[in-house]
C-alpha cells in the first residue's frame, strides 16, 4: 500500500502479483487468493458481491456442493483481478473535515462509501465497504437492512467518525429512516442500534437511489434486483409513536396566558420609558419577542399553575426524561423556562410523585426491617385468618361497611361480607359462624385490629372458651394485620 499526501493507493508491486495470479482449483487456493485480496478491498466498490460465487466455494457447512469451478466462478476471478489493476486512488480522510457516509442495502448484501471534499472541494471516495448478509439477516425487513447497513459503516469507520467536530451526513435511499431517532417504540434489535447511534453526531438524511450510485452497486448486482426491493411504501413506525416533549399548543397557552398578564406587561414599559436608569439597566434581562416575555434568553411562564404543572411532568414524568430527581428535573426547565418559585414547585411536584416514592431505593434507611409472620406449614383453609373492616362506604341495601376475612396461611382466600359500622362483637360472632365456621370449622388464630369488636370482652371471652388465639395489633401498627390491610 503507498501512502502519500492527501491520498492513498495500491502498491504497483503487489499489483502484479494479483495480475499473475493462477486459476485457484481447491477450496485453499480460493481462501489464499480472497485472503489477499480483502487486504486491498477498501479500494474495491461492490467487492462482496463480485466475490461471492468464490466465496461459496469456501463454505465447510453441512450440505454445501462440493469444489466446482464454474463459469460464475472464473467471471468473478477475472473481474476481481482486472478491478485491483484499475482501482481508484482513496483520498487521505482528514479528521477536521466533514464526513459524508452513502449506504444502501439489498436483499443479499450491504454497501458503503465513506466521502470528503478535496482541496477543490468536490466530494472524493476515502473508503469502501461491502458486507454479504447472513441467512438470517436476509429476512429483515427492508427498513432493518438499511439500518443494518449504516451500522456496519459505523462501525467500520467508527476511528473517523466518532467525536468527529463535524455533524456526520448519513445519506440513505430508505425516506422512513430519517425518523428513526425520534422513534418510541423500538424492537430490541432496533433499541440496540439505536444505543449504537447515540455514539455519533448524525445527521440521517434521505438521497433518492439514483444519486447513490457507488452505494447502491456496492449492495447489489446485476440479475438480482427486482421490484419488490422498492422501499418507498414500507413504513418504520406510525406517526402515532413519534413525540415532541413541548408541543406547539403548549407554547400558544404560554403566549396567551402572557397576553393576559397585564401586570408584567405594564410594569416592563414603565420601567423601560419612566423607571430610573438603575431601573432601565436591570430590565437589560428582559425581552418581549412574538408576544412570549423572555427573562435571560428563557422563555417566562405566567403565573399558571396548569401551564406549570404540564411542564414539569413533561421534564420529570416523560419515559424520555425517567423521573429525574428534584435538581436535575430543575436543569432540565430552566435550559428554556423560568417562572418565580420555580424551585418550590419542582421541589414539592417530584416529592409528591407517586411513581419516584414507589421505586427510589432507601438509601438511608430509619426503620427496622419488617419481620413476617410465620405459617404453619401443616395449616388447613382458615385455620390462621386475619379481619378487619372497609368503613364509610356509600350505602347499599342497608350497608355501609364490609366486614374482611383473610386466610393467612393457606389460600389466601378472601371472605367479604356486607354489614354495618356500627356493628356490635355479636354480630360479628355471629358473621364468623356463619361465614368461617360453617364452612371451614373453627379457626386456631385470629390476627386483627383493636378495633372495638375485636377488643371487647364478649369477642376476647368467646375466643378463650373455643380457644381461639387472639392476635391484635399495638396501637399506630398496622403492619401486624397487613395480610387485611
Amino acid at each position: 500500500m503507498i501512502i502519500r499526501e492527501n491520498y492513498i493507493g495500491m502498491d504497483p508491486i503487489k499489483l502484479k502479483g494479483i495480475a499473475e495470479w493462477p486459476e485457484p482449483s481447491t477450496v485453499k487456493g480460493v481462501r489464499s487468493f480472497l485472503g489477499f485480496g480483502n487486504f486491498y478491498r477498501k479500494f474495491i466498490a461492490n467487492f462482496s458481491d463480485i466475490a461471492k460465487p468464490l466465496t461459496n466455494l469456501t463454505s465447510t457447512a453441512a450440505g454445501s456442493p462440493p469444489f466446482e469451478w464454474t463459469t460464475e466462478c472464473q467471471t468473478a476471478f477475472d473481474t476481481l483481478k482486472q478491478r485491483f489493476s484499475t482501482a481508484p486512488v482513496l483520498l487521505l480522510p482528514d479528521k477536521a473535515k466533514p464526513f459524508i457516509v452513502e449506504s444502501d442495502a439489498s436483499k443479499f448484501a450491504t454497501g458503503a462509501v465513506l466521502r470528503q471534499a478535496n482541496i477543490n472541494g468536490d466530494l472524493h471516495p476515502c473508503a469502501y465497504i461491502s458486507q454479504t448478509l447472513n441467512p438470517a439477516e436476509r429476512n429483515y425487513e427492508i427498513y432493518d437492512r438499511e439500518l443494518l447497513g449504516i451500522i456496519r459503516a459505523l462501525t467500520e469507520w467508527r476511528h473517523y467518525l466518532e467525536g468527529s467536530p463535524h455533524p456526520v451526513e448519513v445519506c440513505s435511499d430508505h425516506k422512513n429512516l430519517t425518523y428513526f431517532r425520534t422513534a418510541q417504540k423500538l424492537n430490541h434489535r432496533q433499541a440496540r442500534w439505536s444505543l449504537k447511534l447515540s455514539q455519533f453526531d448524525l445527521h440521517l438524511i434521505h438521497v433518492p437511489g439514483t444519486q447513490m450510485i457507488q452505494s447502491d452497486a456496492l449492495s447489489r448486482r446485476n440479475g438480482l434486483d427486482d421490484s419488490e426491493s422498492d422501499n418507498e411504501d414500507h413504513i418504520l413506525l406510525p406517526n402515532a409513536l413519534f413525540v415532541r416533549s413541548i408541543s406547539p399548543t403548549l407554547f400558544d397557552e404560554i403566549r396567551n396566558h402572557a397576553a393576559k398578564d397585564l401586570i408584567v406587561h405594564e410594569a416592563l414599559e414603565a420601567i423601560a420609558h419612566k423607571g430610573p436608569f438603575s431601573m432601565k439597566s436591570s430590565l437589560s434581562d428582559w425581552e418581549v419577542r412574538d408576544g412570549v416575555i423572555l427573562y435571560k434568553e428563557k422563555i417566562y411562564v405566567p403565573p399558571s399553575e396548569t401551564l406549570h404543572r404540564e411542564l414539569v411532568r413533561l421534564h420529570h414524568d416523560s419515559p424520555a426524561m425517567g423521573h429525574p430527581g428534584k435538581f436535575n428535573t430543575l436543569e432540565l426547565l430552566r435550559r428554556e423556562f423560568w417562572w418565580p418559585g420555580m424551585y418550590t414547585f419542582v421541589y414539592n411536584y417530584v416529592e409528591g410523585c407517586a411513581a419516584c416514592q414507589q421505586m427510589k431505593p432507601n438509601t438511608h434507611p430509619t426503620r427496622i426491617p419488617l419481620e413476617p409472620i410465620p405459617t404453619d406449614p401443616h395449616a388447613l383453609p382458615f385455620s390462621c385468618c386475619t379481619t378487619d373492616f372497609i368503613t364509610d362506604l356509600p350505602v347499599s341495601n342497608g350497608f355501609d361497611s364490609i366486614m374482611v376475612v383473610v386466610d393467612h396461611d393457606l389460600t389466601k382466600g378472601v371472605i367479604l361480607t356486607p354489614c354495618l359500622k356500627t356493628i356490635t362483637a355479636e354480630g360479628m360472632a355471629k358473621i364468623f359462624h356463619d361465614k368461617v365456621y360453617s364452612r371451614f370449622g373453627l379457626p386456631d388464630r385470629i390476627i386483627s385490629d383493636r378495633g372495638p369488636q375485636y377488643a371487647s370482652k364478649v369477642f376476647q371471652e368467646l375466643n378463650r372458651l373455643l380457644q381461639i388465639r387472639s392476635s391484635m395489633s399495638t396501637a399506630y401498627h398496622p403492619q401486624t394485620d397487613g395480610e387485611t390491610e
